[in-house]
């Protein structure tokens, strides 16, 4: 198996394409570390699926990526349970849609605190234990919002472009190292995220759900479908072979023709 005796550490990764690349890895042989909300028996029942596909253990950790002390916390257990992680995927998000004057200001500090700034603990964290094996592999999902804009998203929008110039970094960085780190940017997935986004744009916008979906989400989207999670994960797990040492630094758009128009 390409990831056998590694360790992944997953962010986002109890639904949604967290869950999709959890699976891949594991399905290589890693020991995945998981991480986010839900039904606890859900999530038991989870890493119960990723220890059979892997053949070994997976954990889990509940640490709100809001707080620091928390994302400490998480790769501590992370290290003392599985090993320390020489995959790190930064797949945590949350949304809101609003005009900007509108903004709830905590809503802008949680979104900046989870889409972007939980990125750059969870990566000071795990690159020391990367650079001392002489391999890791740091792969960031960011979003086509990471190259363009769209109204009533500045956060989100911020947040993104800033991931993308946080890897960009860290691959120049670390490019001695036999680390790489790169973004991948996917358009539309069809997740919760995506979901829960619909009535708030409904509003915002004055739109019907169908409007939202077809007017809005796929407007921009040639290939007018939904991104899969699992082409998400495909991506990722390529990104962890040996094949892909030379990627490093880039931003690797999945968004149906989105950002090339």
């Amino acid at each position: 198996m390409l990831l056998k005796d590694k360790v992944a550490l997953v962010t986002g990764s109890t639904s949604g394409i967290g869950l999709a690349i959890a699976r891949a890895l594991a399905a290589e042989g890693a020991r995945v570390m998981l991480n986010g909300f839900g039904d606890q028996a859900e999530i038991a029942a989870i890493q119960d699926e990723l220890a059979q596909l892997s053949g070994d253990c997976a954990g889990y950790s509940d640490a709100d990526l809001s707080k620091p002390d928390a994302i400490d916390e998480m790769v501590a257990n992370c290290t003392n349970e599985l090993g320390s992680p020489s995959i790190l995927v930064n797949n945590a998000g949350i949304q809101h849609v609003a005009p900007v004057d509108e903004f709830p200001p905590e809503k802008w500090d949680a979104i900046i605190a989870v889409n972007l700034s939980a990125v750059f603990h969870t990566t000071r964290l795990c690159l020391p234990s990367m650079r001392q094996r002489g391999w890791g592999r740091i792969i960031n999902t960011a979003s086509a919002h990471s190259l363009v804009a769209s109204p009533n998203k500045a956060p989100y929008v911020a947040a993104k472009h800033g991931v993308a110039g946080f890897t960009k970094a860290v691959a120049l960085e670390a490019s001695r190292d036999g680390v790489t780190a790169n973004c991948i940017s996917p358009g539309y997935v069809w997740t919760t995220l995506v979901e829960n986004q619909i009535p708030d744009t409904m509003k915002a916008r004055g739109l019907t759900r169908e409007q939202v979906m077809n007017d809005v989400l796929l407007a921009a989207q040639p290939t007018k479908r939904f991104v899969e999670p699992v082409e998400v994960a495909s991506l990722a797990l390529y990104l962890c072979r040996p094949e892909a040492g030379s990627i490093t630094g880039a931003n690797l758009s999945m968004d149906g023709g989105w950002t090339a128009q």
